[in-house]
Formats: C-alpha cells, sequence, structure tokens
C-alpha cells in the first residue's frame, strides 16, 4: 500500500458522511451513490479491521491509525475515476482523526494535517437518532451524546461546511438529496459550500434567494393605475343607521362563527423615537442650545416633543428616575433637563423605548393607571371579536420580545377578564425566517459584512401572511398594533361590527352560489343574477366576451371568481399621513380590480400615474374583516392568493453603506390581491396610528 496522505484533486462534487459509528453513513452513502447514478467510497477501516479480528481476534489499537488512513486515501482517490459529477465517501480522515483523539487521546501529526486539508464540498453529519447496531467491529454504545458533541465541535473548530441530517432511511435521504440539488446550482451559481449552508442554517430556501436576485437585477415592475378608488366608484358609503344595521347582524349571527383578533406587532418602536434617536447622535450640548439646534436642523418634531413633554404618559415615569439619577436635577437649566429626559427614554440602561415593540409601551394616561396598545387591544377585542363569552386574540411578534409581551399581557388580562365577564385566549407567532431577503450591494451583488458574512432581513409586512394562513378562524378581524384610541371605543366599535356584518352577508351570498353550482342546481336564468352580484356587490369587472361564453363556460369562470378568500375594508379620507390607497387597477392579463398600492408601487415619471395617485381620496384600510374558508369550510392556502409580482425593494444601510433588500407584497398589498374585496368608507375616528412619539399628543390618544 502506497503511504500517501495526499487527497487527489478533482471538478467532482464530493460528499463526506461523518459521525460517530453506526449512526447510517454506510447505508446513505449507497442510497445516494443509487440516487445519482454514481460511486461511492466504502469504510477502508471496516474491511481492514474485520480481517484483524477474524484471524487474531484482535481489536483496532492506536498503531492501526496510519494504516487505516493510507488505505482511506487511497480508496477515495481510486474511486474519483469511476464517479459521476458526485462521490460519497462513507468515511474520511477526519473521522480517523476524532476516533484516534477519542480513543487514544491523540493523532499523528501527519493524519492530522492530512484531515484539516482535506476538502469537502459538503458534510452530512449523521445524527445519533437511529439505533445502534452491534457488531464485531463495534464496542461503545454508551456516551452516544459525548462521541456526537465532539464530531460536531471538530466540524465547528475547523471551520468545515456541514448540515446534520436526522430521521429514518427514507426522510434522511429525501432531506440529503435535495440539499445536494440545490448546492449544485449554489456552486455554479457562484456561490461556495459556506454561502450555502449559511443561507441554510438561516432557513431560506435556496430557490427564494435565486428569485431575489433576480428581482433585483429585473426590478419590479409598477401597478398600471386606472382611477382611484372613491365614494361610489369603488367605495361603498354607509350612514350610521347602515352601519348600526349591519352591526346588528353580525351580532345576531357571530355565535355561528369562530372569531379572531390577528394583531401584527412583530417590529421594534425605533421609527416612532427616530428624530429623537438623530438628535441624540448629533447634539452636543457643550457646544448649542436645544434651540440653536432646533432651528439648525429645522427640526420641528423635537420642538413638538420638548412643549408637550409633561402631556406624554409617560412623563411621570421618566422625570421620577431622572430625580433618583440626578439628585439636583430640579436645578439643572431647561437644555440640560430636556436632553437627560431624551437620553434616558431612549438609554438601554433605563426606558430604552426605541428598541421595545410599540404594544408595551405607555400609549395612555387615565384617572386610575397608564395603558399600553395590549390593554387597548384586550379592551377592543372583548367588545366586538367575541363569542359565547370568550375571544380569541393572536399577536405576530419577535422572539426576542415575546416575553415582554407575555409579562405586559399578565398585568392587565385579569383586569380586562373580570370587568368584561370574557375570557381572552392569546396566541403568538413568529415571522418565518424563510421569508427573510439576502441584502445586495447598488450593484445587485450579493453584500458581505467585514467577517464575509450575509446580511438578512425580515421580508416585510407581506411575510405574516403565513401567518395569518395558519390561524383557524371563521372570521378574523386585524388590525395594526399602534391603531388604538383612548377615547370613543364604543363609536369604534359600531364600525368594527358593521364591517363583519358586511362581510358575513357577502360570504352567506357567495357560499349559496357556489354550492348551487357544486350541486348543479345553476340554471341559464341565474347567470345574470350572479353576475350582477359579482359588479356591484364585489366590484368584479367582467371580461368583455362572457356573454359570449357557453353555460358550462360561464358557470366555470363564476366559480373561479367567486371561489377566493373574502376581505371588507374600513377606508378612512387621506388626511396626509404616508402610505397607499385603494385605486382600480389593470394588471398584465388586463383584468381590472380593486387594490390597495402603495406610493413606491407607481411610476411617478408617468405625469398621468402621478396625477391618478394624488388624486386619491382615501388611505391603506385601517380594519380588515376576513373570511379565509370556503364554502365547504375549508381553509383556503392564502399564499395562492398574493401577486408576486408587487413586492418592494427597499434601502438599508450595513456598515456605513447602502444596502438594498427584498420585501414581499404587502399583507393588505399583493399580499391579497387575488382576494374577494369590499372596500367601506369609515370615519377618521377609526383611524389613529401612533406612527412617532408625537402622535400621542393628538386628542385620540390624550384624556378627555
Amino acid at each position: 500500500m502506497e503511504k500517501n496522505l495526499r487527497q487527489q484533486k478533482t471538478s467532482i462534487i464530493k460528499i463526506a458522511l461523518f459521525g460517530p459509528e453506526s449512526t447510517g453513513k454506510t447505508t446513505l452513502a449507497k442510497q445516494l451513490a443509487d440516487y445519482y447514478e454514481t460511486d461511492w467510497v466504502p469504510e477502508f477501516a471496516r474491511d481492514y479491521l474485520q480481517r484483524k479480528w477474524e484471524l487474531n481476534e484482535q481489536i483496532c489499537t492506536e498503531e492501526d491509525m496510519m494504516p487505516i488512513a493510507y488505505g482511506q486515501v487511497a480508496l477515495e482517490n481510486e474511486k474519483l475515476y469511476a464517479a459521476q459529477q458526485y462521490l460519497f465517501c462513507d468515511t474520511n480522515l477526519m473521522v480517523t482523526k476524532v476516533f484516534s483523539e477519542v480513543y487514544y487521546g491523540s493523532c499523528n501529526p501527519s493524519l492530522n494535517e492530512a484531515a484539516l486539508a482535506h476538502e469537502y464540498d459538503l458534510f452530512f453529519l449523521t445524527d445519533i437518532d437511529i439505533p445502534w447496531e452491534k457488531d464485531d467491529i463495534r464496542d461503545n454504545p454508551n456516551k452516544r451524546e459525548t462521541v456526537f458533541s465532539i464530531f460536531k465541535q471538530t466540524l465547528i473548530d475547523n471551520k468545515k461546511p456541514f448540515i446534520t441530517i436526522s430521521g429514518d432511511k427514507e426522510s434522511r435521504l429525501a432531506k440529503a438529496t435535495a440539499i445536494i440539488d440545490n448546492l449544485t446550482i449554489a456552486k455554479n451559481k457562484g456561490f461556495s459550500s459556506a454561502d450555502f449552508v449559511e443561507i441554510y442554517n438561516h432557513g431560506i430556501p435556496f430557490e427564494n434567494i435565486l428569485k431575489q436576485l433576480k428581482i433585483f437585477k429585473k426590478g419590479i415592475s409598477k401597478c398600471n393605475l386606472i382611477s382611484p378608488a372613491t365614494v361610489n366608484n369603488g367605495i361603498l358609503s354607509l350612514s350610521t343607521a347602515d352601519f348600526e344595521e349591519k352591526a346588528n347582524f353580525f351580532d345576531i349571527n357571530k355565535g355561528d362563527f369562530k372569531i379572531c383578533k390577528f394583531i401584527p406587532a412583530s417590529g421594534a418602536a425605533t421609527r416612532m423615537f427616530k428624530f429623537l434617536i438623530a438628535f441624540l447622535n448629533s447634539y452636543d450640548i457643550e457646544k448649542e442650545t436645544i434651540n440653536s439646534y432646533i432651528n439648525r436642523k429645522k427640526d420641528n418634531d423635537l420642538s413638538i416633543f420638548i412643549v408637550g413633554m409633561d402631556k406624554f404618559p409617560f412623563f411621570k415615569a421618566v422625570y421620577k428616575k431622572l430625580k433618583e439619577v440626578y439628585p439636583d436635577f430640579d436645578a439643572l437649566d431647561r437644555d440640560h433637563k430636556n436632553y437627560y429626559f431624551i437620553k434616558m427614554l431612549l438609554s438601554p440602561d433605563f426606558f430604552d423605548f426605541a428598541n421595545k415593540p410599540k404594544a408595551v409601551l405607555p400609549f395612555h394616561k387615565y384617572k386610575t393607571h397608564i395603558a399600553t396598545p395590549i390593554e387597548e387591544h384586550l379592551n377592543e377585542c372583548v367588545h366586538y371579536a367575541a363569542t359565547n363569552k370568550s375571544s380569541d386574540l393572536h399577536f405576530t411578534v419577535s422572539e426576542v420580545h415575546q416575553e415582554l409581551f407575555e409579562k405586559t399581557i399578565d398585568e392587565v388580562k385579569t383586569k380586562v377578564e373580570s370587568e368584561s365577564g370574557t375570557q381572552i385566549n392569546i396566541s403568538f407567532s413568529y415571522q418565518n425566517k424563510r421569508t427573510d431577503s439576502i441584502a445586495v450591494d447598488v450593484k445587485d451583488n450579493v453584500f458581505r459584512n467585514q467577517k464575509g458574512s450575509f446580511i438578512f432581513r425580515p421580508g416585510g409586512h407581506g411575510a405574516l401572511i403565513e401567518n395569518l394562513d395558519n390561524i383557524d378562524a371563521d372570521i378574523i378581524f386585524i388590525k395594526n398594533i399602534d391603531n388604538v384610541i383612548q377615547n370613543n371605543i364604543d363609536k369604534t366599535t359600531l364600525y368594527k361590527k358593521g364591517l363583519a356584518g358586511i362581510l358575513i352577508e357577502a360570504q352567506q351570498k357567495v357560499f349559496g352560489y357556489l354550492n348551487a353550482i357544486e350541486k348543479k342546481q345553476v340554471k341559464e336564468e341565474d347567470i345574470e343574477e350572479i353576475v350582477k352580484f359579482l359588479m356591484q356587490k364585489l366590484t368584479i369587472e367582467m371580461t368583455g366576451d362572457f356573454n359570449k361564453f357557453t353555460f358550462e363556460n360561464k358557470i366555470s369562470k363564476i366559480k373561479e371568481l367567486l371561489d377566493k378568500p373574502i376581505r371588507v375594508c374600513g377606508m378612512v379620507k387621506n388626511e396626509g399621513e404616508a402610505g397607499g390607497g385603494p385605486f382600480w387597477t389593470r394588471n398584465d392579463k388586463g383584468d381590472i380590480s380593486l387594490q390597495i398600492v402603495e406610493s413606491s408601487q407607481v411610476d411617478l415619471t408617468n405625469k398621468k400615474q402621478k396625477s391618478i395617485l394624488e388624486n386619491a381620496t382615501h388611505f391603506n384600510p385601517v380594519d380588515l374583516v376576513c373570511s379565509t374558508k370556503n364554502y365547504k369550510g375549508e381553509k383556503f392556502d392564502l399564499t395562492e392568493f398574493v401577486d408576486h409580482n408587487t413586492g418592494f425593494i427597499v434601502e438599508k444601510s450595513a456598515e456605513g453603506k447602502v444596502v438594498k433588500n427584498y420585501e414581499l407584497p404587502g399583507l393588505w398589498n399583493g399580499g391579497m390581491s387575488n382576494w374577494l374585496t369590499i372596500f367601506v368608507a369609515v370615519p377618521l375616528i377609526t383611524f389613529n396610528p401612533v406612527k412617532t412619539v408625537n402622535d400621542l399628543l393628538k386628542p385620540a390618544h390624550q384624556p378627555k
């Protein structure tokens, strides 16, 4: 045997099976070789030690390590000649190195050097979740966890690209082949094995990365606006009496439905305090007054904040802490007081408001206590999202913030339940990391930080369509975490219930028609009634050639149009708030529909499109009430109703450089593009978002 530990160079993709004894390495290597119709490298030590046992009943000793190493390398190099695109190695020198260290406490320097130098495109670390099988060679069924952890740590310490493979034979093969297929694509696209593993460990399917990179190169097509949706032209207008009637209809029927309130609340409050963060970063109290800073920066927001400071619900708590930390605080001049107040408000050592979720911040000052958005949403849900003395409330949260949510909920939940006589069932979900996006630079090349790693960011509001998809309810109220009100909850409740009543009425009609179609009870003379409903109640534009269809094709088209999730959206007049609004749009197929469109989705270089945008009268929906089950009571797959051409490319910063990220179609923009949609005008009293901290000074958030 040639005593050579050099690994043959090759363009073949080599996969190393790596792990303790009896963890399925040989089985998987054979399976993969069969699947890809190529060769595999057996474990040289098995035959070597088996012969030694059969001849003299001798077991492995430290002196056997180098012969095993030489034999394994020779076998691997030999198998390369017969391999087709892939070579699967049942074992490798790294395994021999670990066994030598575990059993004998040391490793031959030549073996150690070669083991570290040998390269594989990927290591599959085989898990210990399968039973240990005894044979003449194996002798250590105990301490499998300890040995496994040593194998894993060896890969980590030596920066080898690896993925753990677990499960039974079938699931291991399925998982491994999917990984190998994607690894092959990644390498063909210029990604390294380490890149691939980093993406895999983050949880983003590699195909998503490729789609994102394609979007960056290609750009996102702009929406084709036809006209703004206005009252009586896409937006339903109801009187107070009408709303009362619809609300009453909801109250009568709500017992037949499972109801849930869904609240997107996963972000931190950073933007809420953006102008205060900028102030702290650029202001030097030793060099200028705050007033001169305001004039120099034209920072009207800071001026409003300082003038209204004592009206904020958190003022007393911050002031009390300031007096504890600075005993002479009251003797300080005005600028120092204001500066220290803002600093303490945002300091990670004290209130740290910019890094906390909006949900747990003090929003409203009552005579007896200070209320957070969480408390206000609990109060709301028992008013309009409860049936049979029970109410379900779901928050989408960041994992790092869930403990804060639970603590805040524990402080108020019992009180709200006691006062309302309603049990509140609260659940949480996280934005799925598989929906995150990878950052690119201004030239659309993948961005790497100083450590060479990628930067991933959440895929935006639209990622929550998956969270919504997992809610098992018949009627779902959706409302942003910061859109709460201190006063007039009875008035706002009327409009929430009214929207739900409209939803139930529409749902009954839709389900009635779909059931009749399934039972073949629809006749030619019924078509006109259904089309009238589609056009007048659901604002669906029928194609010009519909009347030329055969009866069967008309029925098929009607079923296609009706069998969708339903959303009823409360729309308020736009009073200058940033955001999108409702428009009539035309898609690539020429279909006309009502959509929520953000200004970033509009081609502002096109004068006609810009004019349509500027003539919009209403804002993004402030409340949604949704039906996400079909006429058979089965849940829709909501991801099938997303317009994937309506995402967003946004600019961020990383390590002082401009980077771009892709955000998924917005939850109620492209994320609900293909739903049945009803827009309903609701009064401004229902819309009280807190986008900046100064919004808390508005009447809707101040005590009466």
